[in-house]
């Protein structure tokens, strides 16, 4: 199985990098590219990408808007990997609030690009605990919003593997801290983001963070 990626940057030279990266893993394969955020929900309809590699600042219509647009008019969205220079860009966290599933550094190696791609396309996140803890903080409002995660009625177990999610911690790790199998802490996540009504990992915990039910502290 082949996977498609579609390449949304306005620098040309940013897009013929990630184009060779791509290109050279027998499994990914570039299945189209755009330079502005306001051409990704028509190519998405039309090339089915897996995967969208989303520069978070374009001029016109930027990632975040990008984003926002393709999961509120696709039926089945692919996953969105957030391409951004610095870590700390607060852009990144307005991404990840819209609906991206993880973000990754232009300087990053080439194995990690194609790591991530590969996460994201298998339904996993990519999760920077540190990096998530920090914009967090600077978005934190300023108080928790109304109901904050009580209506969603997360058990007691729920909520503890939900923190550890926002560790970072993957379910091998979260099963060998609670002392239960892997297939268990399986079954918790799905439960804990269908009641949060969050796509991904990512998304349940930024909503954890926005909620105040994590303190970025």
């Amino acid at each position: 199985m082949t996977l498609g990626v579609l390449l949304v940057d306005d620098e040309p030279l940013i897009r013929s990098g990630l184009r060779a990266i791509i290109q050279a893993e027998a499994d990914l394969t570039v299945v189209g590219e755009a330079e502005d955020g306001a051409a990704v929900t028509p190519l998405v309809r039309r090339l089915r990408p897996d995967v969208v590699l989303m520069d978070v600042r374009m001029p016109g219509v930027d990632g975040i808007e990008a984003t926002r647009r393709l999961l509120a008019h696709s039926d089945d969205p692919p996953r969105v990997l957030v391409l951004t220079t610095f870590e700390n860009d607060d852009y990144v966290f307005d991404a990840l609030r819209a609906g991206a599933s993880g973000f990754l550094l232009k300087r990053a190696r080439p194995d990690e690009v194609v790591r991530a791609i590969r996460l994201l396309a298998a339904g996993d996140s990519l999760l920077f605990p540190a990096a998530i803890r920090e914009l967090a903080a600077h978005h934190a409002p300023a108080a928790p919003s109304p109901g904050g995660l009580d209506a969603a009625r997360l058990t007691d177990r729920e909520a503890e593997v939900l923190r550890l999610i926002a560790q970072g911690l993957s379910n091998a790790e979260i099963a060998g801290q609670l002392v239960v199998s892997a297939e268990t802490v399986k079954t918790h996540v799905a439960h804990l983001l269908t009641k949060l009504e969050a796509r991904d990992r990512t998304q349940a915990v930024i909503r954890a963070y926005q909620s105040g039910f994590i303190s970025p502290g």
